[in-house]
């Protein structure tokens, strides 16, 4: 009589696989539930605490509410909610279902964050109130974009208009945000504009920054006579992966034989630019390097790894 092995035992208990891809998606879930609870949080102190006592107007969907909140005795609460939904329906269209529930979620936590929580008013001072509230507004929209929502529904409309026009998605944002701090400034007084406009870079600085964070990544290509010198620099003294390339150096005159060259391509943040900077120096001060900013990367040598494992 014959035993067959079953196949799960073979290649690792099945149990074991769903239950780590369980624990993985759960623990996803967990980080990406703290960063929008952190966000919305953030977002409806900088509302309440600065912004909307002071009759303050910021950019995207949230300048619109808060335009029409200050000009009608509609409910910001309705408004967040009310302004966002034809975003969000374009974002389950354009980017996916988990995207679109995510975000309903957070707007709907946002919308019942500034309708219940009595946030105390911080200041009174405008220029303090611009600055700061920006940058708790940019901070709770940051958080839920790393949580995988959004709580301003602009960037979705700017995504999608980019690809059946030829504006970049920065090009589209500015423009709309111009739009409304006209409004602004018709609506309300040039004044009130001016200090949205600076509210506006506060909370877009401040996005940008918890997005990017500190560790921002830079894409480093290197072109050296002293190329292995440096790559096991790069590799044993920085803990860097690299890659290499092989080139040909493209200057000389017709008939000349291209000397060939290895080109080094390495990714680090940019806390550690000065660092490599000055150890190649010390290889070759002549070394050719290029620098390229990285919005994101996924795999590879990226963080430092321990060389004594």
């Amino acid at each position: 009589m014959f035993y067959l092995k079953p196949l799960y035992l073979k290649n690792g208990s099945t149990l074991q696989k769903k239950w780590y891809l369980i624990k993985s998606n759960m623990t996803l879930l967990l980080k990406d539930t703290i960063f929008i609870l952190i966000g919305i949080v953030s977002a409806g102190f900088g509302l309440k605490g600065f912004l909307l006592p002071n009759s303050f107007i910021d950019g995207g969907a949230m300048g619109i509410s808060l335009l029409i909140s200050e000009t009608t005795s509609v409910s910001l609460s309705i408004l967040i909610v009310a302004i966002n939904l034809p975003f969000l329906m374009l974002g389950y269209s354009q980017i996916g279902k988990q995207f679109a529930l995510k975000s309903i979620i957070a707007i709907i936590g946002l919308a019942l964050v500034v309708h219940f929580i009595p946030y105390p008013l911080i200041t009174s001072d405008k220029l303090l109130i611009a600055v700061f509230g920006g940058f708790f507004l940019g901070l709770g929209i940051g958080m839920a974009i790393r949580g995988g929502s959004v709580i301003d529904g602009t960037e979705v409309l700017a995504i999608h208009l980019s690809k059946k026009t030829e504006m970049t998605i920065g090009d589209i944002i500015l423009t709309f945000n111009i739009i409304i701090f006209s409004f602004g400034a018709y609506i309300l007084s040039i004044e009130v504009a001016l200090y949205a406009m600076l509210t506006y870079l506060s909370a877009a600085k401040t996005i940008n920054f918890v997005i990017e964070g500190v560790e921002e990544y830079t894409g480093i290509t290197i072109i050296s006579d002293s190329s292995e010198t440096i790559r096991l620099m790069i590799t044993e003294t920085l803990g860097r992966g690299v890659t290499i390339y092989t080139g040909k150096g493209g200057y000389g005159k017709k008939g000349v034989i291209l000397k060939e060259i290895d080109i080094i391509y390495t990714v680090i943040t940019r806390l550690e630019i000065a660092r490599l900077r000055r150890e190649i120096d010390k290889i070759d001060s002549d070394a050719f390097i290029i620098m390229n900013s990285i919005k994101d990367t996924k795999g590879g040598m990226i963080k430092k790894r321990s060389l004594e494992h």
